[in-house]
């Protein structure tokens, strides 16, 4: 039997996968079971920051792991300890919460901030404010937390304690602040999901100043965003905000599954023990891989980020068969004349691997994708368009 065989007939069928087996690679670049060669414009879904198989990712990983692949959270290791540091000093946050995804990241986010203002405001003050189009898990409460109807179809009934307000309405905010008694608000500052739709800087200006003005932990969720996705080490960076709370994972791990809820001065004594676990969280391993990761996204790297994103929208905006672009550093969304889906199935046969967000395509490629591979896949890209 095929893998494709094999998956089929064991494996949940909870994914339209695209009819490719992909066998091995090495930074950008693919290779399917039939030896057929990939450039990769998806990054796992923004989850291999640096490419498949970055040697200085590789090296880290693996000396961890001829260490200690596991231990649990009664005990210290260095990998957990550095990683924590290095994110703190990087983005002025005071403590961090290690978990293994972005919807657990999430779930501690809204953990920290409902009882942050139950024990300030009372047990009634527990409605989180998302946005609607916004998306922030698949657990049932961080579907709560999503705010889009498609996802909470057939799951009901769903989390209580979610407010959804319209993306970019300062006015509707600031009504759901003064009558929904708030425990949180939380936002993504480029909606990925939702169709790779960045918020304006006067909406997100203004929550911040509601959130600061009346005491309500401001969450910013940047599991897609974060970690250099954006152009910015973390995605709020580019508004010049400080959140009291940010969620993240994808591309912090660099292909492996960590998670992490980093609190600021205010909130960094909220959780106390036995407040909230995770058996897996911290793990040595999975620290190591995001500890490589995290030190190599300095200011000259970041440009580099930018100045790749620069030309993609150059390059597409305007181009035959494309709409609009939109999007935020290599996190870049493409409106085209053309149904996304057949667009991307085009770039496929032709060795372009592409991902699609709502109407549109989607690339999230590896941030230090060479940009002669970057510049052929866009040729690609353009020519499927027209």
């Amino acid at each position: 039997m095929s893998i494709t065989s094999i998956d089929k007939e064991y494996v949940a069928g909870t994914y339209g996968r695209f009819p490719v087996e992909l066998l091995s690679g090495k930074g950008s670049i693919l290779t399917g079971t039939d030896g057929k060669r990939y450039i990769d414009m998806g990054s796992g879904i923004g989850v291999t920051c640096f490419g498949t198989a970055d040697d200085t990712w590789l090296g880290a990983v693996t000396e961890q792991l001829s260490k200690l692949q596991h231990t649990s959270n009664l005990y210290y290791t260095e990998p957990c300890a550095l990683l924590a540091k290095a994110l703190c000093e990087k983005t002025g946050m005071k403590k961090v919460f290690f978990s293994n995804s972005g919807a657990e990241a999430n779930e501690c986010a809204i953990k920290v901030a409902r009882k942050y203002s139950a024990e300030k405001k009372g047990d009634d003050c527990y409605n989180i404010i998302t946005l609607v189009n916004s998306f922030h898990g698949r657990t049932l409460t961080t579907l709560s937390a999503t705010g889009q109807d498609v996802f909470h179809k057939l799951f009901n009934p769903l989390t209580p304690g979610f407010v959804h307000v319209t993306a970019n309405d300062v006015a509707a905010l600031e009504e759901a602040v003064a009558s929904c008694k708030p425990a949180g608000i939380m936002l993504e500052v480029v909606q990925g999901e939702g169709g790779v739709l960045p918020l304006t800087a006067e909406f997100v200006s203004a929550a911040a100043k509601l959130a600061k003005d009346n005491d309500i932990p401001l969450i910013i969720d940047e599991v897609q965003t974060g970690n250099g996705r954006t152009g910015k080490l973390y995605g709020y960076m580019n508004f010049g905000i400080t959140p009291d709370i940010v969620s993240t994972a994808k591309g912090l791990g660099g292909g492996l599954p960590i998670g992490a809820t980093m609190m600021n001065e205010k909130m960094q004594f909220v959780l106390g023990p036995s407040d909230h676990g995770s058996t897996y969280g911290g793990n040595p391993v999975c620290c190591a891989g995001a500890l490589s990761v995290i030190k190599r996204l300095d200011d000259r790297f970041l440009a580099e980020v930018q100045a790749k994103s620069d030309y993609i929208f150059s390059a597409l905006e305007g181009a035959e068969g494309i709409k609009s672009v939109s999007g935020m550093g290599l996190m870049i969304g493409i409106e085209t004349e053309r149904p996304a889906k057949d667009v991307v199935m085009d770039c496929l046969d032709k060795g372009v691997l592409c991902l699609t967000a709502k109407t549109k395509v989607r690339l999230l490629p590896a941030l230090n994708i060479p940009m002669d591979v970057l510049e052929e896949a866009i040729t690609i890209l353009k020519n499927a368009c027209k």
